[in-house]
């Protein structure tokens, strides 16, 4: 299935579930700093980019350039000021990937600068566009995740950090209760809610609030894949209203929910 707005087209097939890939020309969406629950790799196909992790330190990176993202790992990529941007993303779910590339898996985000691995890249995605057979792009993914495993590459500053042991009830409350109030998950830190807003973000790279956003919209990718209306959706996870969604669903995925779906 394919998905398209006026730069970004999105493939994904129920046939190979553990794959999601995109693909933009000349866009100049930028994202809010966010986290996914699956792996990812980014290529840069055309005009410059800033990458940022949960650290301070921000990476530039040229065409040509692939990062790796863990799971998890606050980031942001975005366009340099004022200009435009072509890039590929591929999105691979976190267990299927512990299982078939465990080499890749890990806590840190990497840059590869390879031009034969990134032509590797690029082949391989346009196989996944392209109307062959499932066993032939599986065999392909796998192909490529060999070969990024066997290349050198450059750390970026970890994004990883240990949960302090204090903030693992408010964890455990927003696993519970998506909704919960500031006022809520620093009772369950016994602490106030400016020091709970300073000690998450030292330990996650994002506020609570942040944190709760990025969580409803990864939530929504899934719903929104199954099927689930936005209306509903938006209600579901306490959204003031359908157009509220929509915005906060663009900052994150640089693409309307609607066209996501589609």
């Amino acid at each position: 299935m394919r998905a398209s707005d006026s730069t970004a087209t999105f493939w994904r097939d129920p046939v190979l579930p553990h794959i999601v890939t995109r693909r933009a020309c000349h866009s100049r969406a930028c994202y809010k700093a966010h986290s996914h629950p699956t792996f990812s790799i980014g290529a840069v196909d055309a005009g410059g980019s800033v990458f940022t992790g949960s650290g301070d330190a921000a990476v530039r990176l040229a065409p040509g350039s692939l990062v790796l993202v863990p799971a998890g790992c606050v980031h942001a990529c975005n366009p340099l000021p004022d200009m435009a941007w072509s890039y590929q993303m591929l999105h691979l779910d976190a267990h299927w990937l512990q299982q078939h590339a465990p080499a890749l898996d890990g806590d840190t985000a990497r840059v590869l600068h390879c031009p034969d691995l990134y032509a590797q890249f690029c082949a391989m995605n346009a196989l996944l566009f392209s109307a062959a057979g499932a066993e032939e792009k599986d065999l392909a993914l796998l192909a490529f995740l060999a070969a990024c495993a066997g290349t050198a590459a450059d750390a970026l500053p970890s994004a990883y950090k240990p949960v302090p042991r204090q903030l693992e009830p408010v964890l455990a409350v927003l696993q519970a209760q998506p909704l919960a109030s500031l006022q809520q998950l620093a009772q369950a830190a016994g602490l106030s809610r400016y020091q709970l807003i300073r000690a998450f973000r030292a330990a996650t790279g994002m506020t609570p609030h942040a944190y709760q956003l990025n969580a409803h919209i990864n939530r929504a990718r899934s719903g929104l894949q199954s099927g689930t209306a936005l209306a509903q959706l938006a209600h579901e996870l306490g959204f003031a209203d359908q157009s509220h969604f929509q915005r906060v669903f663009k900052a994150h995925a640089g693409i309307t929910p609607g066209r996501y779906r589609s």
